[in-house]
């Protein structure tokens, strides 16, 4: 159980990972915020009951003190990221205590153990700036949501970008296979099936294949995998975590595991051809995804005829318009020859996720690499 006093502590800077500090005399309180910080990939400052290095209460992103030890630390400088950890909930004195401390939350163990090591995986991994997200998703079958997906991830990874691309759609043939690396090296979807609490941002990176300077998750080549939403939910915030951007290939069928996804999205796009029933086959679409994700917009694929152009198709399905993706010849040919979707920039496909990028990182005030 957590009850916030004052505002959390902003996340810390990609790069800053000092050790947090734990301030305590009591040795089985001790033995747990060590367990804890295991857990979270921490190597943690211990100070018992006595801060011994200069500087240590400055310094340190995140401070762990024992209740024991509050009331000798009342006179150190008031900051942010302290937190007073306690075990009985029914002692009323200790807000007091930590309200003199200063502090920002008080945790008490063993119920806020979850939450107190994701506090501390945070500092671990540095976390700054979340990625910005994107989600794409066919109007219909064939609409060409992966090859949009893929020449996304791919423009973003050669602007110099942090990568990654999730394939959430299990019965969509792997976006790996698009991307000309199946036989590549590293974990596939099955490997998280059972992920469960938290997943360490950097873990999951350096585990995936890495393939035109970005990071793949896919499916492999077996029997298909139920995904949890669980598993989805750990997945998708460790790799948000890591910051840059993340591309995400959705399912139409919004399953528990696609509503997951949904739910961390922070602007979707819906690929519809320009065709009357396409047009009527998104609708459905963007009705059944609409309930989750707020941020849904239009890519309408030509050629338009003249009775029914981009914008019109976007009016018919209520959807900002987010723009037209014209035809690319030659993209078969492309693919056959090693080049996977969006590797040429000045192709059609590469000249349009360049310009989106362009305008989506402005209005995000950019993405952090």
């Amino acid at each position: 159980m957590t009850a916030s006093i004052t505002p959390e502590r902003p996340s810390a800077t990609e790069g800053q990972r000092s050790r947090p500090l734990i301030v305590t005399e009591d040795e089985a309180l001790l033995d747990d915020l060590l367990r804890l910080c295991a857990a979270a990939g921490a190597e943690p400052e211990v100070a018992h009951g006595a801060l011994t290095r200069r500087g240590s209460w400055e310094a340190a992103p995140l401070i762990l003190v024992g209740d024991g030890s509050a009331a000798r630390l009342t006179d150190r400088a008031r900051r942010q990221g302290v937190l007073l950890i306690g075990r009985d909930l029914d002692d009323h004195g200790i807000w007091r205590r930590a309200v003199a401390l200063g502090a920002d939350n008080v945790a008490f163990l063993p119920d806020a153990e979850t939450w107190l090591v994701d506090r501390i995986a945070d500092v671990a991994e540095g976390v700054g700036r979340q990625a910005l997200t994107v989600g794409v998703i066919g109007g219909r079958g064939g609409a060409g949501a992966s090859t949009l997906a893929c020449a996304l991830a791919v423009t973003a990874a050669r602007s110099g970008r942090r990568t990654m691309l999730i394939d959430a759609d299990p019965l969509g043939g792997g976006l790996d296979v698009l991307l000309g690396g199946e036989g590549a090296q590293g974990l596939r979807w099955p490997a998280f099936a059972e992920s469960r609490g938290r997943v360490a941002g950097s873990a999951l990176e350096e585990s995936l294949p890495e393939l035109h300077a970005l990071r793949v998750l896919s499916w492999d080549r077996g029997d298909s995998v139920v995904i949890p939403a669980s598993a989805m939910r750990a997945v998708l915030a460790a790799a948000r975590r890591r910051g840059g951007v993340v591309v995400v290939d959705l399912p139409r069928r919004v399953d528990d595991a696609a509503a997951e996804a949904l739910s961390q999205i922070d602007l979707g796009l819906l690929v519809v051809p320009a065709e009357l029933r396409a047009v009527a086959a998104a609708h459905r679409v963007a009705s059944t995804v609409g309930m989750v994700l707020r941020d849904l917009r239009a890519v309408v694929r030509g050629p338009c005829g003249p009775e029914l152009g981009d914008e019109e198709i976007a009016e018919l399905l209520g959807l900002p318009l987010a723009g037209q993706l014209p035809p690319e010849p030659g993209l078969a040919d492309a693919f056959e020859g090693g080049e996977p979707p969006g590797g040429s920039p000045r192709g059609p496909l590469g000249r349009f996720c360049a310009e989106f990028w362009a305008r989506a990182l402005a209005d995000e005030g950019g993405v952090t690499a």
